[in-house]
């Protein structure tokens, strides 16, 4: 190797070495910068494990943002599939239009969620790290992975479904025979009649679906008579 080519070896060497040193010091700098005052790489550890712990959360809250809107204009459509088209294509109706919210949900939601992660990153971990002490994130995370916690997600949803269902057989009646009385004040200060066993129902918007019977339209006046 001539001494010139040996000369520019070296120089290449000690230029990436100082561009590598760079980059990792910027690095740590930018680290630094989004970690709050007191945290630590063990803290941040935990920190980090305890926001995938909760990416489930996550995931569910973008998939409901996404799902509200389409469960709303199905809602609408409802009444509308029921009144204004025929009896026998309101099946195959009903299944477009369930295909094309399906569509949208899927179409939506990726990005949706995508964006849900990127905040949870620049926002909710570094809250994690600032409102926590490291043994209180110690503690939280060991209790989301442990064994009790996942049998907890399990058993969890049985035990509120038969607290529901029991809650709905005891107070049903009692609640029914307030709405009908809700029902029958409300009518009056409308002055329109009460439809009888409507509030026990499910209701729509409008009067119509609330139980309140519109007045029947009033007569029209006389024509005056020429003198």
């Amino acid at each position: 190797m001539t001494p010139d080519r040996f000369l520019a070896r070296r120089v290449a060497v000690a230029l990436a070495l100082a561009l590598g040193l760079a980059a990792a010091q910027a690095q740590t700098a930018a680290s630094a910068a989004s970690a709050p005052a007191g945290s630590s790489p063990a803290k941040r550890e935990l920190a980090k494990r305890l926001l995938a712990l909760q990416q489930p959360g996550f995931d569910a809250l973008s998939r409901s943002l996404v799902e509200g809107p389409a469960r709303q204009l199905l809602a609408s459509a409802e009444p509308v599939l029921r009144n204004q088209v025929a009896a026998d294509k309101r099946e195959a109706v009903a299944k477009q239009l369930q295909d094309e919210a399906r569509k949208y949900v899927d179409d939506a939601t990726p990005a949706v969620r995508k964006r849900a992660q990127e905040l949870a990153q620049s926002q909710v971990l570094p809250a994690l790290e600032e409102k926590y002490t490291e043994d209180e994130l110690r503690q939280i995370v060991t209790f989301y992975e442990s064994a009790a916690y996942k049998k907890m997600q399990q058993v969890q949803p049985q035990v509120d479904q038969g607290l529901q269902q029991k809650l709905v057989a005891d107070m049903s009646p009692a609640v029914e025979g307030k709405a009908r009385a809700l029902q029958a004040t409300m009518a009056k200060l409308l002055g329109v009649p009460a439809q009888p066993g409507a509030a026990s129902g499910a209701g729509g918007n409008g009067a119509a679906g609330s139980g309140l019977k519109p007045p029947p339209p009033r007569p029209a006046a006389p024509a005056a008579s020429k003198p």
